[in-house]
């Protein structure tokens, strides 16, 4: 009998945290030599995943993008690995360009109203969806000790801009509507995301700023965040190729998304030029060989500048996607656990 898809996926996936869980040392000797940029080096981890990637994963943005949404997922999942969690369950509600998927995750043992985070996932405004980020959503949940509500925005290219910014304002108005029956102090429910899902939770969180009646997050978690659709900057082209999101994967986001004569400065797309003054406050972490480096740095300045109450780390040795791997060997996991302490931090109070 031959293999199924997904267990042809588990099976890789055990075998690649087996791999991961060697000791460090004997990790680094497979890698190789240290790579150095910026004054920063690469994890061994990643790089090890860099070369395992080169061998038998080709650019997402090679393949049609239907296959290549599924090769998201597939690879979420090998990295992901299966993250305990209380209780999961899904649930359609109505958004602006009609159905749209909300998954939630209540941690273990949480029982009384607390906090909760909306969600967000990356994947360039393309790719993505609640079964890429399903590993991250949980383990957020767990270790911060909060709900997490995950929104299946539209996609690009058949849903361009402004459609996922819509679900996702969409999908916040619902958690606060229904934070009763949620088990959600509607007080202290925050937006976060990585990556075009970081665009999306501070796109939504100026949008509450702006809007009357709307109650602002009380919190931003923002991962690696793209936020400046029209300057590019000096990282990407340092690590715009062969440190997985690539120069070309982000040009094939870009003309997904945008429509052909849309502003590039219209904060809605480029929150880095919007309105910053009275923005909740936020988390920032960025990765040192990650082309959006540069960008997630100057954001979490620019809200320093405006009066935000910032906190803002880089994981120098990381790669773009490193959230995803939280089944992962050692790194990405306790990067993630520094992550997730943050949003209890800001939600805890502890």
């Amino acid at each position: 009998m031959s293999e199924t898809p997904d267990r042809l996926s588990n099976a890789r996936s055990r075998a690649l945290r087996g791999l991961f869980r060697l000791p460090p040392g004997a990790l680094a000797r497979m890698a190789g030599p240290p790579v150095v940029r910026d004054g920063r080096t690469l994890e061994p981890e990643m790089k090890l995943l860099l070369r395992l990637m080169e061998i038998d994963a080709p650019p997402v943005e090679s393949l049609p993008v239907p296959a290549g949404r599924r090769a998201i997922v597939a690879g979420s999942r090998e990295v992901g690995g299966i993250q305990p969690i209380g209780a999961v369950w899904d649930r359609v509600i109505d958004g602006p360009g009609g159905h749209l998927g909300v998954r939630c995750y209540v941690p273990r043992g949480l029982r009384e109203r607390g906090p909760a985070l909306v969600f967000f996932h990356g994947g360039g405004f393309v790719y993505g969806g609640l079964d890429s980020h399903d590993a991250v959503c949980r383990f957020l949940a767990e270790q911060a000790g909060v709900r997490v509500v995950a929104v299946d925005y539209r996609l690009a290219p058949e849903h361009p801009y402004p459609a996922a910014v819509e679900d996702c304002i969409a999908g916040y108005q619902w958690v606060l509507a229904n934070a009763e029956g949620l088990g959600v102090d509607r007080a202290r429910v925050a937006v976060g995301g990585d990556s075009a899902g970081g665009n999306l939770a501070t796109v939504v969180a100026q949008h509450a700023v702006a809007t009357r009646g709307l109650r602002v997050p009380a919190y931003q978690l923002l991962i690696y965040p793209v936020v400046d659709l029209a300057e590019e900057r000096a990282s990407r082209a340092t690590f715009g190729r062969g440190y997985f999101l690539t120069g070309d994967f982000m040009d094939l986001a870009k003309a997904s998304y945008v429509p052909e004569g849309a502003d590039l400065g219209d904060p809605r797309l480029s929150p880095l030029h919007g309105k910053l003054e009275g923005l909740p406050p936020a988390y920032v972490v960025t990765a040192g060989f990650d082309p959006l480096r540069d960008e997630g740095d100057e954001y979490a300045a620019a809200l320093a500048g405006a009066g935000v109450p910032v906190e803002h780390v880089c994981e120098d040795g990381l790669i773009h996607s490193f959230a995803n791997m939280v089944g992962l060997g050692r790194a990405a996991p306790a990067a993630m656990r520094r992550t997730a302490r943050a949003l209890r931090r800001a939600l805890h109070g502890a």
